[in-house]
């Protein structure tokens, strides 16, 4: 007889256990990136993730006559319900072996809490924000994920539809840019650029990392003014958005983070960061002290990829050339510094600006995200 039972995770052994479960779901899939142990584990520490600062989660593991065979947290984001004017909770670091009936416990589970709470619905997989590694992966599956960006099992979509989740909102997805050769296309966003660039209003100029948080609070209100218009848009948090920022802060070439003004305002932004996933790819998420070592190999190798995570305009510039210039610039920045392709990730389906761009210059969809939501 199979025997599930749910256990909360309480101890910092739990813990670790709870986060290296992945391993084991992903040992035979070589397109998995695993995550950096040490800054998960910091993340999931009540003591020390930054999310609970703002929100309240538990996490829960599932074992099968004896064996751990899956993993779930529920969670509530205080701030972004505020911001919002709803009734969410969350689930996610959902990992399960091909099994309905653990999957439906997790779920179960995860549902209870949240019902517990007095919220209203159930949406996810979200890691503890919105905006990094989330949702399940319906296309693309022939590379490995970009920075920030997730990778599930061929049958989660089963295992999550199967138990009564319905689409949350439309489609995440992400294109792809090969920039080694100089297309029509890029002839003519230049040639497009440069006419928008005459008009003498709009300066485009790199990141100023000595005013990092004057820098960030221009972002901040262009995340919530520029996307305002989709559905089901989640308004961001200040503290979210230092989170979400900290590697670009990081790792981040200011030449290649670009920010569009006119006068004194700043109207756009887009920002580059090394697709590091072609790093992490081969040191084990840092699991072992040997994987250090890995990392001291790999630390100096120079990424093909360069990951674009986001393109802002105030709506009232849409349409007057600033996308454009934005996106001319920064190709010849990614062209002269030797990247060979672009990851544009992740935007919403319904957001047809972003898609309509990626493709005029010759991008392809290669991703595909799906987030799903249930009544509590």
């Amino acid at each position: 007889m199979n025997t599930i039972s749910i256990h909360k995770v309480e101890t910092p052994r739990q813990r670790r256990k709870f986060t290296t479960f992945p391993w084991e779901i992903y040992r035979d899939d070589p397109l998995w990136v695993p995550p950096l142990l040490p800054e998960r584990m910091k993340q999931l520490d009540p003591e020390r993730g930054t999310f609970f600062n703002h929100g309240e989660a538990a996490f829960y593991m599932a074992y099968q006559n004896g064996k751990l065979v899956g993993t779930i947290m529920a969670a509530e984001d205080f701030s972004s319900n505020e911001l919002r004017g709803l009734n969410d909770g969350m689930f996610g670091f959902f990992e399960c072996v091909d099994d309905q009936a653990v999957a439906n416990q997790l779920f179960d589970t995860a549902r209870a809490w949240i019902k517990s709470r007095g919220l209203s619905r159930m949406v996810g997989p979200f890691h503890q924000d919105y905006d990094s590694a989330y949702g399940v992966l319906i296309e693309g599956r022939d590379r490995p994920p970009a920075i920030s960006c997730g990778h599930t099992p061929p049958y989660y979509e089963n295992l999550v539809v199967s138990y009564g989740f319905k689409p949350y909102r439309p489609d995440n997805i992400a294109y792809a840019v090969d920039i080694t050769e100089e297309t029509q296309q890029f002839k003519l966003l230049h040639k497009l650029a440069e006419r928008a660039a005459e008009r003498g209003t709009v300066v485009i100029r790199e990141a100023r990392l000595e005013e990092w948080d004057k820098e960030a609070d221009r972002v901040h209100y262009l995340l919530n003014k520029a996307l305002a218009h989709l559905d089901d848009f989640v308004g961001w948090d200040r503290q979210a958005l230092d989170d979400t920022l900290a590697p670009f802060k990081k790792y981040a070439d200011p030449e290649l983070v670009l920010f569009a003004d006119v006068s004194d305002q700043t109207v756009g932004f887009f920002p580059g960061i090394p697709n590091l996933n072609e790093i992490l790819h081969n040191v084990n998420g840092l699991r072992y002290p040997w994987d250090y070592v890995k990392m001291l190999y790999y630390r100096h190798m120079q990424p093909k990829g360069l990951a674009i995570k986001s393109v802002l305009v105030l709506p009232e510039y849409w349409g007057t050339g600033v996308s454009l210039m934005l996106f001319s610039e920064m190709l010849k920045r990614a062209q002269a510094n030797g990247y060979e392709w672009v990851d544009l990730s992740l935007t919403s389906e319904d957001n047809p600006r972003t898609p309509m761009l990626a493709e005029r210059l010759g991008g392809k969809l290669y991703k595909r995200y799906r987030v799903y939501q249930i009544p509590a």
